[in-house]
């Protein structure tokens, strides 16, 4: 259970919108927004990073274990100039209609299948909001979709059927388990490959069939033509040691960002966007 008696620790420019009003039927939850350290003194525009579960992203007081400290971390590697400057916002889940928003299929014990609803939400009246409230670049390669575990599953299918808003993905431990593998059946189902950028993850200590499963996916998107070259589009990554929670997502948001969003003078030192 929560331990509600934590202190906050929120670091940086963080703005919080309670109870966002959804217009598609969801229900209002909280979004946090993270301004990067130049927001206030600048004009320029930046990229956008949609974070799912929210309340793990930014803050210890309401994270359900351990935060993923995502403020801290682009902090730092904004300031040290390895990642572009971005503006972060952080969607709360459901509680417990999180499975429900997560899944994109009605698995067979008839539980599931919110997800293409919730993707209306963020699509439809979350990424309007922002980008009318802050100063954003708004286009497909400026947009940005991030999660763990559901988070991660979720990341990817709205991903795929949202391909001209979203056009970089963080997909951190997916449950490729889901209805038997659905995800995999849908990016099977592509006629060809996105111009996407992927992160794709998991962790060795996560279970015997996750490793497989990840692979399975990975190997489905080599298929349909995503590149895991050191230039490539795809980033495929196990980390040792990497179990499942916050704790070690944690530890990955770094290197996602640093793959997602390289500062210019990162990628003339690299000649890529890797780690």
């Amino acid at each position: 259970m929560r331990n509600r008696t934590r202190p906050h620790t929120l670091t940086g420019d963080i703005r919080v919108h309670k109870s966002f009003p959804s217009a598609s039927g969801q229900y209002d939850r909280t979004v946090l927004v993270y301004l990067p350290p130049d927001y206030d003194t600048s004009e320029q525009r930046y990229p956008v990073l949609y974070l799912h579960d929210g309340q793990n992203v930014f803050d210890q007081a309401t994270a359900f274990a351990d935060e993923w400290g995502v403020d801290e971390t682009a902090q730092q590697l904004i300031a040290t100039g390895r990642i572009e400057p971005l503006i972060i916002v952080a969607i709360s889940n459901a509680g417990d209609r999180r499975v429900d928003e997560y899944t994109p299929t009605v698995n067979p014990a008839g539980v599931g299948g919110g997800a293409d609803i919730y993707g209306c939400m963020v699509v439809e009246d979350l990424k309007p909001f922002i980008d009318a409230t802050y100063r954003t670049h708004p286009d497909v390669t400026n947009t940005a979709m991030g999660g763990s575990s559901l988070g991660g599953l979720v990341t990817l299918y709205l991903g795929l059927r949202h391909p001209a808003t979203f056009g970089k993905l963080a997909v951190l431990s997916p449950s490729v388990w889901w209805d038997d593998g659905a995800i995999v059946r849908e990016v099977e189902r592509l006629p060809r490959g996105t111009s996407q950028r992927i992160w794709l993850d998991t962790g060795t200590r996560e279970g015997a069939d996750v490793i497989p499963n990840v692979r399975r996916l990975r190997d489905a998107f080599v298929a349909k033509g995503w590149s895991i070259a050191a230039a490539g589009d795809l980033m495929y990554f196990e980390a040792r040691g990497g179990e499942h929670n916050e704790r070690s997502w944690a530890k990955r948001v770094g290197p996602f960002l640093k793959f997602l969003f390289p500062s210019i003078a990162s990628r003339h030192r690299t000649g890529s966007a890797g780690l």
